[in-house]
């Protein structure tokens, strides 16, 4: 791990009846294996959500009766709590409402992990003294691509062995372990107060009423509410008023507007995750019901991008710079974004197969270049905050992607449909690629925290 690295510890014994869990002091944690898998793997749980889901809405939407306009709200409501619950925390289903209203409640239950993973990292380097290696940092994106990876194929056999409500199981073992590993291999909190008085509850309300107003106008764009969209704007500009008035706000508008650099990583990562997950839930319907592809056969063709993505997040985590791969990335977003142009129906299986590399390749180096960005933009006193607010910037693109792809595709898939895809994400993907080449700031001051 380098130079910082702590010996090892030994292997925890699972507690007793009477046992008291013991947790390892910080400075013997420091930044050793064990601190980084018990951080990263909480932090696995969105992701795999994510992508899961993807080979399940066609399945689903046969349960239901519900077109792809419509399952897609699987999508959104994850995303809608993801999105409120990060800055806040620094299985069975009769209807599709139902469905919708626990994936609401999955997503704020796996909204603390990430921001919660960034703030112990920055307290550990405070503790020791020292920034935290390159490879801490690549590992929690590592991990999210890696369970990325294997959420569309393990998706498909859960769908082939007991049907797509056997998914949503898959949180139980997953959460048992991560909680397992935090209690064995975190260290111990320094002494603090929960100040729930601090909590700016008004803040959080308003915050959360703006992204639900955004929500149902992003997910209703075929009949063209307008009202919505002012709905959004006019709590936005209440929410921003009342943020610089407060003691302790939700959102600190006031360091947001004097650290344009952050802003800019935050928008910038937002719109390259739009395109990204327009790809990921777009590309997977389409190859199910236009290319009349099998569940399993949809998840496998998924598995190229994750485990590109997840390789190459590996090899940018190792490189101190940030603005190269960063272009590069960009750059891949926009070919992806162009190669969908070519796709039709009776595409074989290698040109299918090499456009999820290309999307791979591209999200492992946008995900870790942003990540660092944010990291090295944040004040060291927020990053929990700051993370969580990068995290609220991808499920905003998650969330907007899942409204495009309602418009584009309507009640069902087609190539037309994908086409018209197309043409949106390579306009957005060009938007990225410019204001990457644009700022120069970014090429020039941002590099990754030191330490390996």
């Amino acid at each position: 791990m380098g130079a910082m690295t702590a010996p090892a510890i030994p292997a925890p014994r699972a507690p007793g009846a009477g046992d008291s869990v013991r947790v390892p002091s910080p400075g013997h944690a420091g930044f050793s294996r064990r601190f980084v898998l018990a951080v990263s793997t909480g932090s696995v749980l969105n992701p795999i959500n994510s992508s899961i889901i993807a080979v399940a809405l066609v399945a689903i939407g046969h349960t239901f009766g519900a077109g792809a306009a419509a399952t897609t709200w699987l999508i959104s409501a994850l995303y809608l709590a993801t999105a409120i619950g990060q800055p806040a925390m620094g299985w069975l289903a009769p209807s599709l409402g139902v469905l919708v209203v626990a994936r609401v409640i999955l997503g704020l239950g796996t909204s603390a992990a990430y921001p919660a993973a960034m703030a112990m990292v920055r307290a550990q380097a405070r503790r020791l003294r020292t920034d935290p290696p390159g490879s801490v940092l690549g590992a929690l994106a590592v991990a999210g691509q890696v369970t990325m990876a294997v959420g569309p194929p393990l998706g498909g056999l859960l769908i082939a062995l007991g049907g797509w409500r056997l998914t949503m199981a898959i949180n139980i073992p997953l959460a048992a372990v991560g909680a397992g590993f935090a209690l064995a291999w975190l260290p111990a909190d320094e002494p603090a107060r929960l100040r729930l008085r601090a909590f700016d509850l008004p803040g959080a309300a308003l915050f959360a009423a703006t992204l639900t107003a955004l929500l149902l106008f992003l997910m209703n764009l075929r009949t063209h509410p307008w009202w919505l969209l002012g709905v959004a704007a006019v709590l936005a500009a209440t929410l921003t008023w009342r943020e610089r008035a407060a003691h302790s706000p939700f959102i600190d508008v006031r360091m947001l507007a004097s650290n344009r650099a952050l802003v800019a990583t935050y928008l910038r990562f937002g719109v390259t995750m739009l395109v990204t997950y327009c790809f990921i839930y777009g590309w997977t319907l389409w190859l199910e019901q236009a290319a009349g592809k099998s569940v399993a056969t949809a998840g496998l063709l998924m598995m190229p991008s994750f485990a590109a993505a997840a390789g190459v997040a590996a090899l940018a985590s190792r490189s101190r710079r940030i603005w190269p791969p960063l272009a590069i990335g960009a750059a891949m977003l926009a070919v992806g974004s162009v190669s969908l142009f070519v796709l039709g129906s009776r595409s074989p299986l290698w040109i299918l197969a090499l456009v999820s590399i290309v999307f791979g390749i591209q999200n492992g180096l946008s995900v870790v270049t942003n990540q660092a960005a944010m990291y090295a933009q944040a004040p060291r006193g927020q990053t929990g905050a700051a993370a969580g607010l990068l995290r609220t910037f991808m499920y905003l693109g998650a969330i907007a992607s899942a409204g495009i792809t309602g418009v584009a595709f309507g009640a069902r898939a087609t190539d037309a449909g994908l086409h018209q895809l197309a043409v949106i994400l390579t306009v957005a993907s060009a938007v990225v690629l410019a204001a990457i080449f644009a700022d120069r700031g970014l090429r020039r001051s941002v590099q990754r925290p030191r330490g390996d």
